[in-house]
This record gives structure tokens, sequence and C-alpha cells, in this order.
């Protein structure tokens, strides 16, 4: 099993290799980063699982870094800063900051940071199945698209998410209803082409320019977010 990848930002070197060293004995690999810059374009080449990032660096702040990732990505990030004040960390966690320590630091508790904010966002993973811009949230029973609620029936719920599991690939009518009826399935059924009927309508009233439920002719269906042209 991969260990978890963690990007650790600072303009002092020193706390970049103190933390590093600590990180990697504990089993984690590392990536450095020594500007705001540097450490976004690291981000998008290498998809780290973490980030710890300072606020205070050149080019670009950690709040603007923050800012930036947060358009695309829920990447765990945790604010590792000598700035104390209540003002800063409030600043820092509405940037998107998931967690913020300050300077000093203990890095056994830095660490026993990063292990519950990776686990929240494992549990937070395995709870959501996202498509471009749709989000299902299946813990919660939520649907959104372009961030607009679509509200759907149950059964509508549990075609989508059956399809939002295994996005791109074609599933047959049958196999859609096994995955909603489960042990209850009694085979073959058209209503499957009523539902994805009623959910492509809602969807299409939330987000006018995608299109996310394709028809495969003579097998099923096929989850996959599209912009219309």
């Amino acid at each position: 099993m991969r260990k978890d990848r963690i990007l650790v930002v600072d303009d002092e070197k020193d706390i970049v290799s103190f933390v590093r060293a600590y990180l990697e004995r504990e089993g984690y690999p590392t990536l450095a980063a020594y500007d705001g810059e540097t450490a976004l374009r690291l981000w998008r080449e290498h998809k780290p699982d973490l980030v710890v990032l300072d606020i205070l660096m050149p080019m670009l702040d950690g709040y603007a870094f923050c800012r930036e990732v947060r358009k695309s990505s829920r990447v765990p990030i945790i604010i590792l800063s000598a700035r104390a004040e209540e003002e800063d960390r409030v600043r820092g966690l509405e940037s998107g900051a998931d967690d913020y320590v300050i300077k000093p630091f203990s890095p056994r508790e830095l660490v026993a940071r990063i292990r519950a904010v990776l686990r929240r966002s494992r549990a937070e993973r395995e709870a959501l199945l996202c498509v471009g811009p749709l989000v299902i949230d299946r813990r919660n029973r939520l649907v959104t698209a372009c961030e607009r609620e679509v509200v759907l029936t149950p059964t509508e719920f549990a075609v989508l998410a059956a399809l939002a599991a295994s996005p791109g690939n074609v599933l047959s009518r049958e196999e859609i209803l096994h995955e909603v009826q489960g042990d209850l399935y009694e085979g073959y059924d058209r209503n499957v082409d009523t539902h994805v009927k009623n959910i492509r309508r809602k969807l299409k009233d939330a987000a006018e320019e995608w299109s996310f439920i394709e028809t495969v002719y003579g097998v099923g269906y096929r989850l996959q977010a599209r912009r219309k042209v």
C-alpha cells in the first residue's frame, strides 16, 4: 500500500529539512518547496496527498496558495506558521486550510495532526463521488451539479450513485438494477430508462452547459462529464 506523500512548503530551509526528516522517519515520502509558486507547480505535477504550508513566503503567500488550490481540489492543507494571532488562524482556515499549527511546534504533534487530517480526508473521499462538477454525497444523500443542489428520489439517487461509482464505464440496465435493488433484484426492467430520463432532466436544470449520462445503445448507460459545445 502506497504511503501518503506530503509536500512541505516553507521559505526557511532548516524548517523544511527538519519536518521532512521527521516525516520520512515516520514513513511518509516528501516533496519540498521554498516559495509559493514552486509549491503550486509541484502540487500540480505530483498531486501530493497533503500539504504542510507556511504563510509568509516569497512570490505567493500561503493564503493565496490555499485559495488557488481550493479552486479545484480538496487536498488536505495544514498551515505551519509563527503567526499566532486569532485573526491569522481564522484567515488561514477561511482560505481553505484544514488545520493550523503554530511555531515553535512539536514534531510529534504535527505528525498526529497530519494523521488525523488524512483520516478525515479518506473518509470524505469514500463518501463522495465526484465526476466533473457533479458531486454525490452518499453519506448525506445529497447531489450537487455546478454547486447547485439536485433533488432526486431515493431510486434516482441510487441509480445515479451506481453509475458514478464506475465513471466512464458502461453499465447495463440489469447491472444498474442489481446495484439499486441488491438481493431483491428481480431481473430486467425498462423502468431504469424512466429514472435516467428524470435524472437527466434534473441535472440539466442545475448544469445546463454539461452532459452527464450517455446512452450506449443496445447495452446501457455511462456516466461522464462533458461540457456541451
